[in-house]
Formats: C-alpha cells, sequence, structure tokens
C-alpha cells in the first residue's frame, strides 16, 4: 500500500511540475468559453477573434486583459500566464496588434492578477467607448 502511495505522489509531482504550450494552455483554460478559434460564446463571452488586441489601444487596457477573472483566476504559473496572454494576442488578433507592443512580465501580472475584476461588463463597455472615441 505504502508503495502504491509513493507512486501516486510522484506522478502528481510529476505532472504538477510539467509545463505545456501556450497553445495547450489555452485548450485547457480558456478554450471551453471562448472556443477554438476564439469566437464568442452564447452571447456570454465576447469574441477573442479580431477583437482582444484592441484592448491595448486604451491605457487602462492592458491590465483589463489580465483582471478579467477567467484570466486573472486560471491556474496557472503567472511566467505561464504571459506566454498564454501573448499567444493568444498574436493567434487571434495580430493585426490589431500595436506595433509597440511590449509583452507582459512575470511581475507584471502577478500585480495584477491579484486584483480580478468584479464587474466585467461595464469595464468592458467603458474600454472599448474610450477606444471608440480615440478613433
Amino acid at each position: 500500500m505504502r508503495r502504491w502511495v509513493a507512486l501516486l505522489m510522484l506522478s502528481g509531482a510529476a505532472t504538477a511540475a510539467r509545463a505545456y504550450s501556450p497553445e495547450t494552455n489555452y485548450t485547457l483554460h480558456c478554450q471551453g468559453c471562448h472556443l477554438e478559434d476564439g469566437s464568442a460564446s452564447a452571447d456570454k463571452v465576447p469574441a477573442l477573434a479580431g477583437s482582444v488586441a484592441r484592448f491595448l489601444r486604451a491605457p487602462e487596457g492592458r491590465a483589463f486583459l489580465v483582471r478579467v477573472p477567467g484570466v486573472a483566476n486560471a491556474p496557472l504559473a503567472d511566467a505561464e500566464l504571459v506566454a498564454l496572454l501573448e499567444w493568444t494576442l498574436r493567434r487571434f488578433d495580430a493585426a490589431n496588434l500595436p506595433a509597440d507592443f511590449v509583452p507582459y512580465t512575470a511581475d507584471e501580472v502577478h500585480r495584477l492578477r491579484a486584483e480580478p475584476l468584479v464587474d466585467v461588463a461595464p469595464a468592458r463597455r467603458r474600454l472599448l467607448d474610450e477606444i471608440e472615441r480615440e478613433r
């Protein structure tokens, strides 16, 4: 019995230490709502495709992308979340990615995700209005 428990503990530790690619993390943690192609889901979850990088045009948009509850609460290490954010921006909205885009850092993500948004819809609407005014 002890041998079995030890093997289970070792296999669990190996699994926990395994880092996945950003694409795999998207599949595991995001695709259930944002779908494989980054499209919207049942009028509840907005599309990433063709729109996610637009938020970087607003001063608060960069923080918004990290503070969205699904991102802020993802069971990923900060560095994994950095890689996932970068992959998502480039995969689903490279055309809107600002030329001067600076990738997130693990420290920045750590700080921002500590305060997830509570009321996402009004924050999103405010940012989209701001982006539209600056066009």
